[in-house]
């Protein structure tokens, strides 16, 4: 007799990977976030990869993860997974001061980031059906005559 298993929180098809105490801010870490939200992994992979900001490399490491998990843990197929969420929270901040003139004191405030990320398997059927939707509505010609 014991207490029922408690249900699995993601779908069969996710899997999930969390970075906590990041020492950036929120409002940073956001920013390289969105390069990578709703991209396939190996596209989010290559910005990641290449980009010039300084935590790129622990959100890279943080989608490696989860795309290990969804591999090795979920029995997920590699090569169609998406980065389904990339979700950004707040941690604690470190409050310093720092010596002014006359006396005088300002707050410097450190703060930290917690970094969530779930990939989801797609089939590919359904990742060309929305490649094809979002370039017709990209390629269609505007109804209107130019006047």
């Amino acid at each position: 007799m014991g207490k029922a298993a408690t249900p699995r929180a993601l779908g069969e098809t996710e899997a999930k990977a969390v970075v906590r105490n990041l020492r950036v801010s929120p409002q940073k870490l956001n920013l390289v976030a969105q390069l990578i939200r709703g991209k396939k992994v190996a596209t989010a992979l290559a910005e990641l990869e290449f980009s010039r900001k300084r935590i790129a490399v622990d959100v890279r490491k943080c989608l490696e993860s989860a795309v290990a998990n969804a591999e090795n843990n979920h029995d997920l197929d590699v090569d169609d997974l998406v980065v389904h969420q990339a979700h950004v929270g707040k941690g604690l901040v470190l409050k310093r001061f720092h010596a002014r003139a006359r006396g005088r004191g300002a707050r410097i405030l450190k703060p930290f980031a917690h970094l969530t990320i779930v990939v989801r398997e797609v089939s590919t059927e359904a990742q060309a059906e929305g490649t094809r939707r979002a370039g017709a509505s990209r390629t269609a010609p505007s109804a209107q005559p130019v006047a």
